[in-house]
């Protein structure tokens, strides 16, 4: 009811105050939940609100709950952070002798704000206990909020590693997966070797969406022992041989990438798991990816022309995009391997034969560069490729076609690529020392805002904008204040409208203005729609007298100008809107 008459649900406090001590736990329950709704506006009574019940005590478990979620939004606003009573009172709730009062209280704690590990060690040992607890719910949460904790603090999990480990062979493959990923976040370099003979006991029973966080936890945990990349990478292989989706392979393949580019010595093996797989790789971005990659660290492998063969074999077997990969990956070898040369040049005068466009310009354009046996022509055309910003040549060429001319088109028009992030900060760091143009005032802000809306472009110039006046109370269901813009014979009046009730929406926003008989409104600019605790604009444009003694001396003439009064009296001030609950 609160949603629909708020007004009269209000009224309710004092019985809502009485239920709230009543025996039945879900009475209680409701009635704080009551009495939280009524007053979340105000953060005095909200904080009363909670020392009372702290200290008195509640009998219903589901109402704790309730108090500790409003707790910790509390503590997150405060600025005492973890030295309040709120906190101390969240604390104490791990002794409860209700489990789903003791795990809010746990998960309370992990998500708040600037957290130590001394203050996470009473949570962290309740969720230890959980992981033993005979009811999978238990467990469940118990591993996924370890989890959560793992990514920022690893080393306060780590007491929990032998609990973890046991849940590898849990019945349940959702807490199973959780486990091995927060071990693969707080084992030791040690420990790798043994996790990986886990992991591969169950991987083939999980879906593909447990499979990529599993690989995703891989990755990190490579970038954080470089020296286990050989275990990781055998690992990944094999996983990468198994059936799975797209989202699953591409994972796999992203994560041997990674490892390939940060381990020198494991480049090799990882090349030679990339060309088997793409052997029997359905999905083009992968195998475009992995040709593409080939081409890049395959000619300064010590044996290049070991992976000629799995190159070439797409260009006979696979699809038109993969074979243009595949002739540029050729090219790159040729042009760094001068043994090779010959090999590749018949290679690509084969290509030259080809069924589809691109594959034929693609060989018919790196066999004349490669025939000229010029490093400069290898290093422009091969290794760098183009260096021009591709949206601005995609831009460029689009512009060329709907502008017909006689001209070719001009590369040079289309601008070069954009500069790394290192490279700008020097630039940046120059105009810093330039002189910084002034920042628009206020009163120019405004009169660029009015200028853009038709009804006020004949105004004229913008003399001065008032103050804001708030017309309505902070508390009530709309909060709105007014500013008012004052021209030689107009004053807009500029109302910020702001919705505070969650489960309404307000369409069509304008304020009802009654000015005195002198004063004509003109017209009424409303709020398209008014979302919850988003601010809208509406405007009301009232015609000046000509005999208005409030409106000051004209900005225009001569004489010196003094600030309007726009004694405009407001009568009454009423939202007139439709109301979408």
């Amino acid at each position: 009811m609160m949603k629909i008459s708020y007004d009269v649900v209000k009224r309710w406090v004092n019985e809502a105050q009485e239920a709230a001590s009543s025996d039945n736990i879900m009475v209680q329950y409701h009635a704080l939940g009551v009495l939280y709704h009524l007053k979340k506006n105000d953060r005095l009574a909200v904080s009363k609100m909670l020392n009372k019940f702290t200290k008195s005590g509640l009998k219903s478990q589901f109402a704790y709950c309730m108090l500790i979620r409003i707790a910790s939004r509390l503590l997150k606003e405060n600025e005492e952070g973890h030295e309040s009573p709120l906190f101390d009172f969240i604390e104490s709730c791990l002794r409860n002798k209700h489990e789903m009062v003791i795990y809010e209280a746990a998960s309370a704690i992990i998500h708040l704000p600037n957290c130590t590990a001394r203050e996470l060690a009473p949570a962290v040992s309740v969720l230890q206990l959980f992981c033993s607890s005979p009811k999978p719910a238990l467990r469940y949460a118990a591993v996924r909020t370890l989890n959560k904790v793992a990514m920022k603090h690893p080393s306060a999990v780590t007491a929990c590693n032998l609990d973890l480990e046991n849940l590898i062979t849990d019945s349940n493959r959702s807490i199973a997966t959780l486990a091995i990923t927060t071990l693969l976040k707080t084992g030791s370099e040690s420990s790798v070797d043994r996790l990986m003979k886990q992991i591969s006991s169950f991987v083939s029973e999980i879906s593909d969406e447990f499979k990529v966080v599993v690989v995703q936890a891989i990755s990190a945990l490579c970038q954080k022992y470089p020296r286990k990349h050989s275990v990781m990478m055998t690992f990944l292989s094999n996983m990468l041989r198994d059936d799975g989706g797209f989202e699953y392979k591409r994972a796999i393949v992203d994560c041997i990438i990674s490892i390939v580019e940060e381990n020198p010595e494991s480049k090799e093996a990882g090349l030679a798991h990339l060309c088997e797989f793409i052997e029997d790789c359905e999905h083009t971005v992968l195998a475009t990816k992995i040709l593409h990659l080939l081409g890049k660290e395959g000619p300064r492998t010590p044996v290049p022309s070991k992976y000629i063969r799995f190159i070439f074999n797409r260009v006979v077997l696979e699809n038109e995009a993969v074979r243009a990969a595949a002739v540029s990956a050729l090219a790159k070898f040729g042009a760094q391997n001068e043994n090779l040369l010959p090999s590749i040049l018949v290679l690509l005068q084969r290509c030259m034969m080809d069924t589809d466009d691109e594959v034929r310009d693609r060989a018919t354009f790196y066999l004349n560069v490669l025939q000229q046996r010029q490093m400069a022509l290898n290093a422009t055309y091969i290794f760098n490729g183009l260096t021009v910003s591709v949206p601005g040549m995609e831009k460029a060429l689009h512009q060329y076609t709907l502008e017909p001319s006689e001209k070719p088109f001009d590369m040079k028009s289309v601008p070069l690529a954009m500069a790394p992030v290192f490279e700008q900060k020097a630039e940046i760091a120059l105009m810093a020392t330039k002189p910084e143009k002034l920042a628009p005032s206020r009163q120019d802000i405004f009169q660029e805002q009015l200028a853009g809306i038709p009804e006020f472009m004949n105004l004229g110039p913008l003399f001065k904008s008032s103050e804001p006046v708030q017309l309505t109370e902070e508390e009530t269901e709309y909060f709105v204040r007014c500013i008012k813009h004052t021209f030689t014979n107009h004053i807009v009046f500029q109302f910020d409208c702001t919705n505070t009730l969650n489960d309404q929406l307000l369409e069509k926003v304008t304020v009802q203005v009654e000015p005195s008989d002198s004063y004509e409104v003109l017209c009424c600019i409303p709020a398209p729609s008014l979302t919850y605790n988003q601010p809208g604009i509406c405007y009301t444009l009232v015609r000046l007298p000509d005999d208005d003694s409030s409106a000051g001396t004209d900005p225009r003439k001569g004489r010196d100008a003094y600030v309007i009064n726009s004694a405009l009296p407001f009568e009454r001030v009423n939202v007139c809107t439709r109301i979408w609950g």
